[in-house]
């Protein structure tokens, strides 16, 4: 039998192809779980508007989507109030409501924190640009890093409050 030489590229670079596509299933796997929590965080918020609704119908909620999923997690009634509360959280900012689905759950969850719209881009647009974890991102949060931002107060360097002002605060563009 003859020996292949010279394959070594070809391996190279279907290995370089198939992780590729394995990072491009996992952003859409996220994208739509952050789709799915969306719609139904609305549809809970809806629905109670509509009927008049109080708090027992997510815990009756819960209980159904457990029984129907059982195997499925994210289900329970914190988290299904955790998804009302962020489409309620950002479907009033069109800015923010499509960036917010470009990070992980738990990120969404640890941004609970925020205090305000520009709070929260600020930290979606850190995420999504140096790939913060949630501990990284909760440590930040916690250690007001957005705040001294705006005070050129952190390690971030003196373009940190540039870039706020260029990317959060468009009437500051010179």
């Amino acid at each position: 039998m003859d020996e292949i030489i010279g394959y070594q590229p070809l391996v190279d670079e279907i290995k370089e192809l198939i992780n590729k596509k394995q990072y491009q299933v996992l952003k859409l796997m996220n994208a739509e779980t952050i789709n799915l929590y969306w719609e139904i965080g609305e549809e809970i918020y809806r629905q109670q508007q509509e009927k008049g609704w109080g708090k027992s119908i997510v815990q009756i909620l819960s209980k159904e989507l457990q029984k129907e999923f059982p195997g499925a997690k994210g289900y329970s009634a914190a988290n299904l109030w955790r998804m009302r509360n962020f489409y309620l959280s950002y479907y009033e900012s069109e800015k923010l409501a499509p960036l917010v689905r470009e990070i992980s759950w738990s990120n969404i969850i640890i941004m609970e924190k925020c205090k305000d719209d520009l709070q929260r881009e600020f930290y979606i647009q850190m995420v999504k640009r140096y790939g913060w974890t949630k501990r990284i991102l909760s440590n930040f949060i916690e250690n007001q890093t957005y705040e001294k931002c705006l005070l050129n107060q952190t390690n971030f360097g003196f373009l940190c409050l540039w870039r706020i002002r260029c990317f959060l605060l468009p009437c500051f563009i010179p």
